[in-house]
């Protein structure tokens, strides 16, 4: 791990995050750190720009406050009150979208954002499948997104009332998928799996 010292049983911080190289991209999951370079595909880059410009272009005809983001843009998930150096957890998913204001600042987010998408790549299918599932569910993400490119597949978790994830609904490249999240929002998935 380049730039970082790994120390067994230490677990880290927001604070410490801030300190290391800015050649390199890295996440936090419950204070453990996750390398995430080397930068994603030229694929997995279209299908973010396409994704992101069908959300955007809605975003903006709907007039709404939430806005939409692309890594590298850092989300911080406090477990509480603690100040933003003692976060132990800040991910940087591929899109985000944001429907509340006060949430954004000048360092990206603080809370959960509405809708998360994380374009799926063989190095972080583990972590994105299991481990940020479970950490989007204890956070109260309304909206999870996993796109699996080489199988042309979308498994969308949507928050029940009871603050888990249910059952979660399979879309596929000749879908139209709702973004229950953004409330009117369908995205042409034969268009995001054709980005190239």
């Amino acid at each position: 791990m380049t730039g970082l010292p790994r120390k067994a049983n230490v677990k880290y911080t927001y604070g410490d995050y801030c300190k290391w190289p800015d050649d390199e991209r890295w996440e936090l999951i419950d204070g453990v750190p996750y390398n995430m370079t080397p930068a994603p595909s030229r694929r997995h880059q279209a299908m973010i720009i396409e994704l992101s410009r069908q959300i955007a272009n809605f975003l903006k005809e709907s007039g709404g406050p939430c806005k939409v983001y692309t890594a590298p843009f850092d989300v911080r998930l406090p477990k509480g009150e603690e100040a933003d150096e003692d976060i132990d957890t800040v991910v940087q998913p591929d899109i985000v979208v944001v429907c509340d204001p006060t949430k954004l600042d000048d360092k990206g987010l603080r809370g959960a954002p509405d809708l998360v998408v994380e374009i799926v790549s063989p190095h972080t299918i583990r972590r994105d499948m299991v481990e940020k599932l479970s950490l989007y569910e204890r956070h109260g993400v309304k909206e999870y997104w996993l796109v699996l490119p080489g199988d042309k597949v979308v498994t969308v978790y949507r928050l029940g009332a009871d603050g888990r994830y249910g059952k979660p609904d399979v879309y596929t490249a000749d879908d139209e998928a709702p973004i229950e999240a953004l409330g009117g929002l369908t995205v042409q998935l034969g268009d995001v799996f054709a980005a190239e």
